[in-house]
């Protein structure tokens, strides 16, 4: 008998035991891609104009025009700007009744169910279905814009707020309710000293958020620098989209530093 002690090498077990069962798997998923391909009609020739495109919008990039387009890269910017303070504002005076009557321990059962309802429907329209359904009803520029970003901050906030409501120290919440106090001195001293500092940190997040949705939702006609770029694209001009681009970056990461800043010093 050998010295030395036999090895078993343990595997994992395969998620379908079966091995017919399971290659056969795999060949209806490489169908599927097949098939799929086929329907999207993927033609290499498109590909290579596509290419040939994104090459001309990089070089465009690291030459952007800033001059020719000056005026309106300004505009819609400060467009841009005037949107996510406006939707910001807004949303935070409405998000915080939706989120109390999310909030279980506080509300009745079909107050809580209609809230929690409406918040699902809410955030479950993604942000160009918005802005489409708001440019259709009131016209092309930022009004839609403004709605849009309003509307899925109500969600975004209300939500996770909701969340942190029902997560509160029930002991302070109760503490409150045995002074006597009515339903609105409870939420004022038992429930908003305990999630006021993380309200504040949701709606600079949310701010931070919406202005990168702006630049997103201009492109389908709710105004600010997506609907600046997108006509530059629109024209192939470009050196003026690079331009566009850039300012878009740049913004970005200065409102990302901001909001991180303030939220640290809030935190």
């Amino acid at each position: 008998m050998s010295g030395e002690l036999s090895k078993t090498v343990w595997r994992k077990k395969p998620m379908i035991a079966n091995a017919v069962l399971r290659y056969g798997v795999w060949v209806l998923v490489i169908a599927y891609l097949i098939l799929s391909g086929k329907d999207i009609k993927v033609d290499p020739r498109r590909i290579a104009m596509g290419a040939g495109r994104i090459g001309k919008l990089f070089s465009g990039f690291f030459h952007p025009d800033f001059i020719s387009r000056g005026k309106y890269i300004i505009e819609g910017t400060l467009e841009s700007l005037a949107m996510t303070a406006a939707a910001s504002f807004f949303s935070m005076f409405l998000a915080v009744p939706l989120a109390l009557g999310a909030s279980r321990n506080l509300v009745p059962k079909w107050v809580y169910v209609i809230c929690r309802i409406l918040l699902m429907i809410i955030r479950a329209l993604h942000v160009v279905v918005l802005s489409i359904l708001f440019v259709i009803m009131y016209g092309y520029g930022p009004f839609a814009g403004v709605l849009t970003l309003m509307i899925n901050s109500i969600g975004f906030i209300g939500k996770l707020l909701a969340e942190d409501i029902e997560n509160i120290n029930t002991e302070q919440l109760e503490a409150v309710r045995a002074t006597g106090a009515n339903w609105l001195q409870t939420v004022v001293y038992g429930v908003w000293p305990q999630v006021s500092t993380r309200f504040i940190g949701l709606s600079i997040y949310r701010a931070d958020i919406s202005f990168r949705q702006s630049t997103v939702i201009g492109i389908v006609g709710a105004g600010g620098i997506g609907a600046v770029l997108d006509t530059a694209m629109g024209r192939y001009d470009f050196n003026t989209a690079g331009a566009i681009l850039l300012v878009i970056i740049i913004l970005v990461l200065i409102t990302e530093y901001i909001s991180s800043a303030i939220r640290r010093r809030i935190v």
